[in-house]
């Protein structure tokens, strides 16, 4: 069947789209994602995300999300395109709720960028002197570095990712620093098994670290390769509530393409 498709992206980290608000799709669609996703033998991306009908009462839509491994996971980034995918196909720019794997979200414009409502995150995990281990809808790792720019993010990421505590569930791992009055950072993503210019989870990862460790309160701008985002959030006993991430989002072209029945 001939597939319609937009891709879009959130600071660099570019996802696929499609309109399944009529459930044409498999109810298991892993494979379509790992053909798509391939940045070789497919259209390529860091991510399939499906536009569904709502699942979960007082919402308006589900958003379904997959790795290029056709693995699930929440995105932040991804779903902040998802809700600006929908505004286009829709022409309706009012606030949204929708669910996703970990839950129900918010969202919506503002100035131009698209906001999203994280999971309240209960407790942040000190792992030696210089990592944090939390989950903000995808488990990750957050590794204090001097400077981010110097590491080899695959090889040092990978040690971890695989490592006896990790390998059977996967963890993302974020190598950060605290710099300028922001927290600069560089994330390799389980699922895609490789670095991205930016990830949405892994930025507010960062940013509730670097709250916890005392560099900021309330708000942290986060600069990842793809460019810059904004969380906010208030701590809560040892962890945060009230999470929002916030970004820019861009169309990057349509298509449409043949696949297998």
């Amino acid at each position: 069947m001939e597939l319609p498709f937009s891709k879009w992206h959130g600071t660099g980290n570019d996802f696929i789209l499609v309109d399944d608000r009529q459930g044409q799709l498999p109810a298991d669609a892993s494979a379509l994602a790992r053909k798509l996703c391939h940045r070789h033998f497919g259209i390529g991306s860091d991510g399939l995300i499906l536009l569904q009908k709502p699942m979960a009462a007082g919402t308006d839509y589900h958003m379904e999300f997959m790795n290029p491994d056709g693995s699930r996971s929440f995105c932040g980034n991804g779903s902040r395109c998802a809700f600006a995918f929908r505004s286009k196909l829709t022409g309706d720019r009012s606030p949204a709720r929708f669910s996703a794997s970990d839950g129900i979200h918010a969202a919506c414009w503002a100035d131009g960028a698209v906001e999203v409502s994280m999971r309240d995150v209960e407790a942040i995990e000190r792992i030696g002197a210089d990592m944090d281990l939390l989950g903000t809808g995808s488990p990750h790792l957050v590794i204090w570095v001097e400077d981010p720019a110097a590491v080899d993010v695959v090889a040092e990421a990978r040690k971890h990712r695989y490592g006896a505590r990790f390998a059977r569930e996967g963890v993302n791992v974020n190598f950060v620093r605290w710099y300028n009055g922001r927290v600069e950072m560089r994330t390799y993503e389980r699922g895609v098994e490789a670095e991205t210019l930016s990830c949405g989870t892994g930025v507010t990862a960062a940013a509730l670290s670097a709250m916890a460790r005392g560099h900021v309160n309330g708000a942290c701008a986060v600069q990842t390769p793809g460019g810059t985002l904004l969380v906010r959030a208030a701590a809560k006993g040892g962890g945060f509530t009230g999470v929002v991430l916030r970004g820019p989002v861009e169309e990057v072209y349509t298509g449409a393409i043949t696949v297998a029945p």
